[in-house]
């Protein structure tokens, strides 16, 4: 198959197709350069929480641009970083409490990782270097970050290179209700089966981003697993780089069942979309215990602790908090699934299931038995594709059935999103299912319910 590439010399991840050029948005709206609108319903992926457009975003990065753009956190202290760690800390459970700052989701789960390991080594437990993590998952794209997550399609080509961690099934309360994945006992057995002495700590997303389809665990899966951890002397390190920051209606996912984790990775709605910025946040006993032994932690990047992404952090913080987005998150996660709720009498159409303004709708080949389609029918990508060319914008994603097989869209708009758009990401996105799945052979026909708190 030959390809045309675009005339200027960008290396674009999708090889052989032109892209639209997006030169303004506002909202929840993209204009591309011929005047086209598109409505944002994914957040770009899942990261302008707080909308387009927003001036004084960009006013405060300027700002801090012209004081002090650039100084190596090794040397130096900044006012932005400073700032930036006390509004989190407002918001943070003990004994949650010291940020370390990135630049993106894969980075902070790497040093969540080491921290994880020194943490344990400086405690005199130098065998704890395991971690255990689920199937389906997604945790990032750098080595150890691939190696954790559970999305079999992108670890294929790399495996030689990844570390064999020890993973165990995510709860699937669709399919598998009550299972052991379901009660936190597929935890404990991977733990046994390891040796606890050789497990530091268990990666998971609270609530289940892209990899599961804005999948809700029951509340006492959660609290079972973090009792396990602390019985073995496991970590809980929570990623919530896709639902925390007020996608869920709560300011991080873990809030909804009661239990918080010993790090924290954030990300993607730390900004918005406006600068690169991810945060570890570590409980007050592990930091400490690194300040009593070595005296530092042995990770570093060129701009961690940035004055200029943090400063962007400050004022994304600041105007999340000023315009109570994530209550507003919470006020219409009804309205978001009412505008949903038409698509659950469509054959093809399994589960819709979510929490705030977090959606996934998950495709099947057969309701009643819920098998997915042939991974060849490509079902999510159409439908993404139909809907772009509708001018709406969702976030497909494949594989989390069987590795393989698996087809889902997400739904997440920025918290700004008007009423009037949820209705409008309703209908677009019927009218894209419908042309697929009539395109596409389905059986089945009764409704499912949700997978929602």
């Amino acid at each position: 198959m030959s390809y045309r590439f675009p005339d200027r010399p960008v290396f674009y991840r999708r090889l052989g197709r032109e892209f639209p050029c997006a030169v303004s948005a506002r909202g929840a709206w993209i204009t591309d350069a011929d005047g086209r609108d598109y409505l944002d319903a994914s957040s770009g992926a899942m990261v302008t929480s707080i909308g387009h457009g927003v001036a004084e975003i960009a006013d405060a990065v300027a700002s801090q641009m012209r004081e002090v753009a650039y100084v190596n956190g090794l040397m130096f202290t900044n006012k932005a970083v400073e700032a930036l760690a006390d509004e989190l800390a407002e918001l943070l459970p003990e004994p949650l409490h010291y940020a370390y700052f990135l630049c993106s989701g894969s980075e902070a789960i790497e040093a969540a990782v080491k921290l994880a390991r020194q943490y344990w080594c400086e405690s005199g437990r130098t065998t704890k270097w395991k971690v255990v993590s689920r199937v389906p998952s997604y945790h990032g794209n750098t080595l150890a970050a691939l190696a954790l997550s559970g999305r079999e399609h992108y670890r294929a080509l790399y495996g030689p290179l990844l570390t064999p961690f020890p993973r165990i099934p995510a709860p699937d309360p669709y399919r598998h209700p009550g299972c052991a994945a379901c009660t936190g006992e597929a935890l404990e057995e991977a733990i046994l089966s390891e040796g606890p002495d050789t497990v530091a700590a268990f990666l998971f997303e609270p609530i289940v981003g892209s990899s599961g389809g804005a999948v809700v665990p029951d509340a006492g899966y959660v609290r079972r697993v973090a009792e396990i951890c602390r019985r073995h002397d496991v970590l809980v390190i929570a990623d919530e780089v896709l639902c925390g920051m007020g996608r869920t209606g709560r300011w991080f996912a873990f809030e909804h069942f009661g239990v918080t984790p010993d790090i924290l990775v954030l990300g993607k709605g730390l900004t918005g979309g406006y600068a690169p910025l991810s945060a570890l946040v570590s409980r007050r006993e592990i930091v400490e215990r690194l300040a009593h032994g070595t005296g530092y932690f042995n990770h570093a990047q060129t701009y961690s602790h940035t004055p200029v992404i943090c400063a962007a952090g400050v004022a994304t913080l600041r105007f999340m908090k000023r315009l109570h987005l994530v209550d507003r998150a919470r006020d219409l996660e009804p309205l978001l699934f009412r505008a949903l709720a038409p698509l659950a009498g469509r054959p093809g159409v399994g589960d819709i299931r979510g929490k705030g303004l977090l959606a996934g709708v998950e495709f099947v080949a057969d309701r009643d038995t819920k098998a997915p389609f042939p991974r060849i029918d490509r079902v999510a990508e159409r439908v993404a594709e139909r809907a772009f060319a509708r001018g709406l914008i969702v976030w497909p994603n494949v594989g989390h059935v069987d590795g393989e097989r698996g087809d889902l869209v997400l739904v997440a708009p920025p918290l700004v999103v008007g009423e009037d758009d949820l209705a409008e990401i309703g209908a677009r996105l019927a009218a894209s299912i419908d042309e697929v799945l009539g395109e596409t052979r389905v059986a089945g026909s009764r409704p499912s319910g949700t997978g929602r708190l």
